[in-house]
């Protein structure tokens, strides 16, 4: 696909990107890439925001590599690697959600489950004769490769959990906020974490597709990260985290139309880059700040 982009762009950028954008707009791959990296930005952002709230990063990252355990075994059986990957997920977020109730405890359970999902990828991987190129494609994403049929699974995909997010927003923002003062409200957590964690795993499934299992840290947690620094309420933390997932997959896009380099790689930076720029500044802030206390 690499070869093939460069033979398209090697006229390389000009000064008016508005007809550069236009210019790509024309091959089919090109708007199914950005019509699905736009419906996986909104969704990560949104379901991203809350996973940093309620400190499952790992859960997120965990869920990824299990997903790439189920590929591995869609393939084995013949069968397509983003069922496999969706089956695995969901049920390595089921299994998570009931065996990790109490955050402290949390990460040592995801890690038990992602143990024993990974040995069982292993051995889907060992058993099959063959190359298994489709299941090895989803480690870094294969967004330039998408039909307009998985644009249309992934809108639906996409529609139903933003669906899902504003029918529990009210509860899951405050059992984010504080899990023992919900619970003591009547919010039932093992319900509300089991949703939450199918929520991640279709996220994740989607979002694959996009960055990659190996990269999905950073689309789904490091613009929530970043939004959670600067937003003072939750509905703007919401909107930047979004805002971020969104520019940067379309920014990742676009320059990946012109440099033969994966679009995994440009978004994967982008967000980094806005996450350390956040870090600098705000300690700079900070700083001058507390001398000038110190000076009152």
């Amino acid at each position: 696909m690499m070869t093939r982009l460069s033979d398209f762009a090697s006229s390389g950028f000009s000064l008016n990107l508005w007809n550069d954008f236009f210019n790509m707009w024309q091959y089919d791959f090109m708007r199914h890439a950005f019509e699905a990296g736009t419906i996986v930005a909104l969704v990560a952002g949104v379901v991203g925001y809350f996973v940093v709230m309620r400190r499952l990063s790992f859960a997120a990252h965990a869920l990824s590599h299990i997903g790439f355990a189920g590929a591995a075994g869609a393939v084995l059986l013949g069968l397509n690697p983003l069922s496999g990957l969706l089956l695995f997920t969901s049920g390595g977020g089921l299994t998570m959600a009931v065996l990790g109730r109490k955050a402290s405890s949390r990460d040592v359970q995801i890690g038990t489950v992602l143990a024993f999902m990974l040995g069982l990828g292993v051995l889907f991987i060992n058993l099959y004769k063959g190359y298994a190129t489709e299941a090895y494609s989803l480690l870094f994403g294969e967004i330039l490769g998408i039909s307009s049929s998985d644009v249309i699974a992934t809108l639906v995909a996409g529609v139903l959990i933003i669906v899902a997010i504003i029918l529990l927003y009210r509860r899951l923002l405050f059992a984010s906020l504080d899990e023992e003062v919900a619970e003591a409200k009547g919010i039932s957590m093992m319900k509300m974490s089991i949703v939450f964690m199918l929520l991640i795993a279709v996220a994740t499934s989607i979002a694959v597709q996009v960055v990659g299992v190996l990269l999905i840290f950073a689309l789904m947690v490091t613009p929530a990260a970043v939004a959670q620094r600067l937003a003072r309420r939750p509905s703007q933390g919401l909107a930047i985290s979004v805002c971020i997932a969104l520019l940067a997959t379309w920014a990742g896009l676009f320059i990946s139309y012109y440099v033969p380099y994966p679009v995994s790689f440009f978004i994967t930076s982008i967000v980094f880059l806005a996450y350390i720029s956040v870090r600098i500044v705000q300690s700079g802030i900070f700083r001058r700040m507390s001398l000038m206390s110190g000076k009152n």
